[in-house]
């Protein structure tokens, strides 16, 4: 008997859980179903976003060499619009390149205005990858050596100076040559003192740097503390970012 009565509590028990099921999925199952489609179509979207996203970017690394042909071949002016359209619709890397190549081929036709407003944007710019970031911040303090006054131009570089810092041997040239041309020779000396013995140095920037202190020397032994401003070691015009000249320390070189 007592059997029995076990048996039919367990049916009763099991219907009664069967029934609480039943309402739950009816109250409940729809969202089951949506959330087991929203899996699929994220694992989907996913994949396609990848495929999409491969495809864009060898896509814009295409047009970006494009870009990079009409430059070499002269033809200034094509290059500039097609660096600008890449780096309005590019993805965020290959727009960077487009940008700071862009400025450089306004640098091609002095249009020294609009390089510098490319560069200050990206040096600005926190989501910009840090190494171009910096160059874009040592571009375009360059261009403003020889109008910028030496507070500004020390607010400019000193970001780049730390010791792990890819561009911090052009920064301290660059700087020091502010401060001599600003009259602040013990400035000057102490931003390019400590780079002489750095073993990390290039040919081009030891020879860059023995003039500078040279000039130092000359402006101290002849009475004045400033001397004319010459063009700085990032001020260069080229093509792409990449382009630099055979002497000069690239950020391969820095540890």
């Amino acid at each position: 008997m007592v059997d029995k009565n076990d048996a039919a509590f367990r049916e009763l028990e099991d219907e009664m859980r069967r029934e609480r099921f039943a309402a739950l999925w009816h109250q409940y199952g729809i969202y089951a179903i949506l959330l087991a489609a929203a899996v699929v179509v994220g694992v989907a979207g996913s994949q396609l976003w990848q495929t999409w996203s491969q495809s864009r970017a060898e896509t814009t690394g295409t047009e970006y060499e494009t870009a990079v042909a009409l430059a070499h071949a002269g033809k200034t002016e094509e290059a500039i619009a097609a660096f600008g359209a890449i780096s309005t619709n590019g993805p965020k890397g290959f727009a960077t390149l487009a940008s700071i190549s862009e400025a450089s081929a306004y640098l091609k036709q002095n249009r020294r205005a609009e390089a510098f407003a490319i560069f200050d944007r990206l040096a600005e710019d926190r989501s910009t990858d840090p190494l171009l970031s910096n160059l874009a911040r040592l571009q375009a303090a360059s261009l403003r050596l020889g109008d910028a006054d030496f507070t500004e131009m020390e607010n400019r570089l000193k970001p780049l100076l730390g010791d792990g810092n890819a561009w911090r041997f052009r920064a301290s040239e660059l700087l020091a040559t502010a401060a001599l041309t600003s009259g602040k020779l013990d400035e000057a000396r102490a931003l390019l003192t400590p780079l002489i013995a750095d073993p990390n140095l290039s040919r081009g920037a030891s020879e860059r740097i023995d003039r500078l202190m040279s000039g130092i020397a000359a402006a101290e032994l002849g009475g004045t503390r400033s001397v004319q401003a010459t063009p700085g070691p990032a001020a260069k015009t080229a093509e792409t970012p990449a382009e630099n000249d055979k002497n000069a320390e690239t950020p391969a070189s820095a540890p």
